[in-house]
């Protein structure tokens, strides 16, 4: 298949390091994507074999040819229930690159992007049931409120909130351009794109529930993993890494470390480093995807 332009690995080595590959193990990459980490791992198996997960049909435009690896059209978070499937019940390392492509981005139509006019959509697979454009037109105040400042983290997301539902009453939101004449009077002064960066990401986060997307596959690792298996998770804002950090640490996302009798932590996985990793300069300076990525590393007792 002729490979689409989508992006640059972010981490490439840290992340196949921290595999710790068995070149005759099962390995699972939950975001496909460009398939970038996928081809990498593959050099690095023998007899092993390598599930490729998207919900993106586009993804599958750039799958390898190599009967060492299967690519299946499905959100991370049944990634067990289409593993049976292939009589997969325990795999010896996962990998997640939670960052969305350049490729989603750069296509007008999607609307993730807030360089380019196009319609309101945001939806990562068609199969999803709302689109920017629902949430935007019919969601009450008070749920914008919290999308706008939870998921975006915007200071005046209230004000936002009040503002969308006021406009809407006069015409409806239809293109990523409706949308930013509307934020264009909201943003701080000298801050417009990154405002808008904002914004449209708590649409996105919303419109393909990634947050529960995210918690659902976390809680499969556990059981998918061998034990010595390694869980290799990439997040680029601070609300996935926060779930990322406490289920690794802790084995759950709320609540304090649970101890037992002899005050040894309860968790089934083990962080393979204290804190998490982050690009170095050099990477940054050629890859400005890698600023933001925070890698974490564990392993299953």
């Amino acid at each position: 298949m002729t490979a689409l332009p989508y992006h640059i690995p972010v981490m490439l080595g840290p992340c196949i390091e921290g595999l710790a590959i068995n070149p005759n193990g099962i390995y699972i990459d939950l975001t496909f994507g460009g398939g970038g980490h996928s081809k990498e791992i593959l050099k690095h198996l023998e007899k092993g074999h390598l599930y490729g997960f998207d919900q993106d049909v586009d993804a599958e435009e750039n799958t390898p040819e190599d009967d060492r690896f299967s690519f299946i059209q499905a959100n991370f978070r049944d990634f067990r229930k289409y593993l049976r499937l292939y009589g997969v019940n325990q795999v010896d390392g996962i990998l997640a690159d939670l960052g969305i492509s350049s490729h989603q981005i750069d296509e007008p139509k999607r609307g993730f992007s807030t360089r380019f006019e196009g319609e309101l959509d945001m939806r990562m697979s068609s199969g999803m049931d709302i689109s920017a454009k629902d949430v935007l037109n019919t969601y009450e105040e008070g749920k914008l409120h919290k999308i706008f400042g939870i998921y975006g983290e915007i200071k005046n997301a209230k004000t936002l909130a009040q503002a969308v539902v006021s406009q809407r009453a006069a015409a409806q939101f239809e293109t990523t351009a409706d949308f930013k004449a509307l934020l264009q009077k909201y943003a701080p002064r000298g801050k417009e794109f990154k405002y808008f960066a904002q914004v449209f990401q708590a649409l996105r986060i919303e419109v393909n529930d990634e947050m529960g997307a995210l918690e659902d596959m976390l809680k499969q690792t556990v059981d998918a993993l061998k034990p010595g298996g390694r869980l290799v998770i990439m997040s680029y804002h601070s609300l996935e890494d926060r779930l990322v950090k406490n289920f690794i640490n802790k084995g759950k996302f709320q609540g304090e470390v649970e101890k037992d009798f002899y005050g040894n932590l309860i968790r089934p996985l083990e962080p393979i480093h204290r804190k998490a990793l982050i690009a170095d300069e050099e990477e940054i300076q050629s890859n400005n995807r890698a600023r933001s990525a925070k890698l974490r590393i564990a392993e299953k007792k």
